[in-house]
């Protein structure tokens, strides 16, 4: 297979997986905002999807110091300068799509370009102002059909394992990146005792994060307790079983990169294998000790080395 080819479905899979991890952080939020909750409990919300995606200099750049619900929702959605915007990540997306129009079937191209084509029609016609909640369930909606056509449709050769390496990644990623903005938000690693701050919005909070990665139901079919923060930490970090975590999205790359691993990728292929496996055997107590802020910066560290040793092993960068 042509690296060049290999590196737009990479790509395309990661904007795509990047546009819904968007769209799930802005829904949460913005639901959550609707909320009733204090002035500094909402502004730590809105600052928080701007750290999460390193996204606070170019935000300040723009619009200044001052983050308002209103400026975080237009520059992270349709803000052309914004390389982590649904707009951008959407165009991307379709872009490499049709860069390697010949690799994809016919149903998977229509699918990502009726997409981009739906997406500019709806910003124009002011579809996100009337009801953003609805834009943004239609966002992941298009990322899950995306997903299932490939699937359904697809030659599974290395074309497709290049695609579904692009969105684990992406979604381990982004995935880390929300859990320690989010604990973080809690302002201690120490979780046994909560401030009087905390205690306003702590059931909010934590069902918050669950709720933008669809695990709002699983926690509750798997613990069928309260909500607690170790609990929500080792759901997302520890779970093979629930499809965004860390270990599932780990257990992805790993069996997709062993597939398409050639003479080249074998320290990549090591790399990977160790990550999965200090997932697999740890243990969220001996996380939680040891810090989890420490932690998940490693395991990002990790993730985006691999990220680029994927990048230096089998793709020519085009996108």
């Amino acid at each position: 297979m042509l690296s060049r080819t290999a590196d737009h479905l990479f790509w395309m899979s990661r904007y795509t997986e990047r546009a819904e991890n968007t769209a799930r952080m802005l829904d949460v939020n913005y639901q959550t905002s609707l909320l009733p909750q204090s002035a500094a409990v909402a502004q730590v919300g809105w600052e928080g999807l701007l750290t999460i995606s390193e996204l606070m200099y170019a935000y300040t750049q723009k619009y200044g110091k001052e983050i308002t619900p209103r400026n975080v929702l237009d520059f992270m959605v349709r803000d052309e300068s914004n390389p982590s915007s649904i707009f951008t990540c959407l165009k991307a997306a379709r872009e490499n799509a049709r860069a390697v129009r010949g690799a994809l079937t016919t149903e998977f191209w229509e699918t990502q370009n009726q997409t981009w084509l739906e997406l500019t029609r709806m910003l124009k016609g002011k579809n996100f102002e009337r009801d953003p909640g609805e834009f943004f369930e239609w966002v992941k909606f298009r990322s899950h059909l995306s997903r299932g056509v490939a699937i359904g449709t697809m030659l599974q050769d290395e074309a497709f394992h290049f695609y579904r390496m692009g969105t684990f990644l992406e979604r381990a990623d982004n995935t880390a990146r929300l859990l320690d903005v989010k604990f973080h938000a809690v302002h201690s690693d120490f979780f046994g005792a909560a401030s009087e701050l905390d205690q306003e919005y702590d059931f909010y909070h934590w069902s918050a994060i669950l709720r933008s990665v669809s695990g709002f139901e699983v926690y509750r079919k798997v613990y069928r307790d309260v909500i607690t923060p170790e609990r929500v930490a080792e759901l997302l970090i520890l779970r093979a079983d629930m499809p965004r975590s860390l270990a599932a999205s780990l257990n992805e790359v790993v069996n997709n990169l062993a597939v398409v691993s050639n003479e080249h990728s074998g320290e990549t292929v090591r790399r990977a294998g160790k990550l999965k496996a200090d997932l697999q055997y740890a243990r969220i107590d001996e996380i939680l000790s040891t810090g989890l802020h420490a932690f998940l910066t490693q395991f990002l560290d990790r993730v985006n080395e691999l990220g680029g040793r994927i990048s230096q092993d089998f793709l020519v960068p085009s996108h």
